[in-house]
């Protein structure tokens, strides 16, 4: 069934002529963050894909930029259901005005309010067996490998493309306790946990992709990844040729490549 309209507060707006699949808004006043905070969701069926905005882009910038409508085969087959949240990042990392700690602590809020109330959002609207994986490009890659790595109990895989892993990138030299915890390429290598990384070692999805164009950083990917084999967790990196530069037209073709050809 194809819907025409979406509801939100009881109102009806028009679906975007370049949207065909079902698609449905949501929001809800978060209790860690203390925000009204939306969600995007297409399709009906299939495993979940949790898309984490680049840089400090909201819930509907994967839609705008033309990224669900490359993934409407996808989604339209009952392969993948897709979810999109709005990003924090403009109210931390890239919130010039804000001490840095605390940047630090609206990051750690933006963690419980994804693990404490999208992943169970998602479960509800799904099933509690569904399969979630989280993906994003740019500063959105780290977030989702690090909101895999922090909770491989709730969340199954990643899929990271054009991504750093070292959070002081966008710290501005600020170093604490919170920014190491939310710094993979740091705490990885320090983890101990057999349990804890068993859960990792048993993950079949953690796809790392790069470009190797135009301001692209194939060597941050190719570090995380050895990283991450140092510690036994398997990953599959790939890097692109110096056709594959850090925007949209990248993205674009990665992720249906990734979908169609490791899933």
């Amino acid at each position: 069934m194809r819907h025409n309209a979406l509801e939100i507060c009881g109102k009806k707006l028009p679906i975007p002529a370049s949207i065909s699949m079902t698609k449905e808004i949501t929001s809800w006043y978060s209790n860690a963050l203390h925000t009204e905070m939306p969600i995007a969701t297409y399709g009906h069926y299939g495993f979940a894909l949790l898309l984490i905005p680049t840089a400090a882009a909201d819930f509907l910038e994967y839609e705008r930029f033309q990224l669900i409508q490359a993934l409407e085969p996808f989604i339209d087959a009952g392969k993948i259901k897709v979810f999109s949240i709005n990003s924090m990042n403009k109210e931390s990392w890239m919130n010039h005005y804000l001490l840095p700690e605390h940047k630090a602590i609206r990051h750690n809020q933006f963690n419980e309010y994804v693990f404490n109330e999208v992943i169970p959002f998602i479960k509800n609207h799904t099933s509690p067996e569904t399969m979630i994986y989280t993906c994003g490009a740019s500063f959105g890659a780290l977030h989702a490998m690090n909101l895999f790595l922090k909770r491989p109990d709730i969340i199954n895989g990643v899929i990271s493309m054009s991504g750093v892993y070292n959070l002081t990138a966008y710290t501005n030299g600020f170093w604490d306790e919170q920014v190491y915890f939310n710094s993979p390429e740091h705490y990885i290598p320090n983890l101990t946990d057999e349990n804890y990384l068993t859960k990792l070692r048993s993950a079949h999805h953690i796809h790392i992709y790069a470009g190797s164009g135009s301001y692209e950083d194939p060597e941050a990917s190719k570090q995380f990844s050895s990283i991450l084999f140092d510690k036994g967790i398997w990953n599959n990196l790939e890097i692109w040729g110096e056709d594959a530069p850090h925007e949209w037209s990248t993205w674009l073709k990665m992720l249906p490549y990734i979908l169609s050809t490791k899933f």
